[in-house]
């Protein structure tokens, strides 16, 4: 059984999807860091998405193959996960252990100098159902106890 962690190792950003106040998706990518469970995002409250999921709690992580390693366009690995939006206050205890995890996933000072910015919080992005490509009728659901593993597509698409 595949673990979303094996699979999300490789990958440094994710394209995130959040929804507008004006009733539209908005895309946009964010640096994360992933402990088997949640999908952990540190971003600029300036920023449009960060403002959507104040708003709306929601968002999607997309993570997906670089176009350069396939020869086929698409037949490019993807993830999807739809995901209950959160921040993780600065004085809460799961703050510094988190924020250690993703400096030593991005080793450099550019972290560190954003971790002083007051603007820049951390988000938790807990997956409530998700999909996974990775080829012509190669898909399969996100699920199990902790929504991190590959269940395979029985017909239903898991979406809520």
């Amino acid at each position: 059984m595949a673990y979303l962690e094996e699979l999300l190792e490789p990958f440094e950003s994710t394209v995130l999807g959040t929804l507008g106040s004006n009733g539209y998706p908005f895309s946009s990518y964010a640096p994360f860091y992933y402990d088997g469970e949640v999908v952990y995002i540190f971003i600029s409250d300036i920023a449009t998405h960060a403002k959507n999921i104040q708003v709306t709690p929601k968002a999607s992580a997309f993570f997906i193959e670089d176009e350069s390693i396939t020869e086929n366009i698409f037949r490019r690995k993807r993830i999807s996960l739809q995901c209950d939006a959160k921040k993780i206050d600065r004085e809460s205890e799961q703050f510094a252990p988190i924020m250690q995890n993703f400096q030593e996933k991005f080793e450099g000072g550019t972290l560190t100098m954003l971790m002083g910015m007051k603007d820049f919080n951390l988000y938790a992005l807990t997956p409530i159902y998700g999909e996974a490509t990775f080829g012509f009728g190669e898909a399969y659901n996100i699920g199990g106890e902790k929504m991190n593993q590959l269940v395979t597509r029985t017909g239903d698409s898991g979406h809520k």
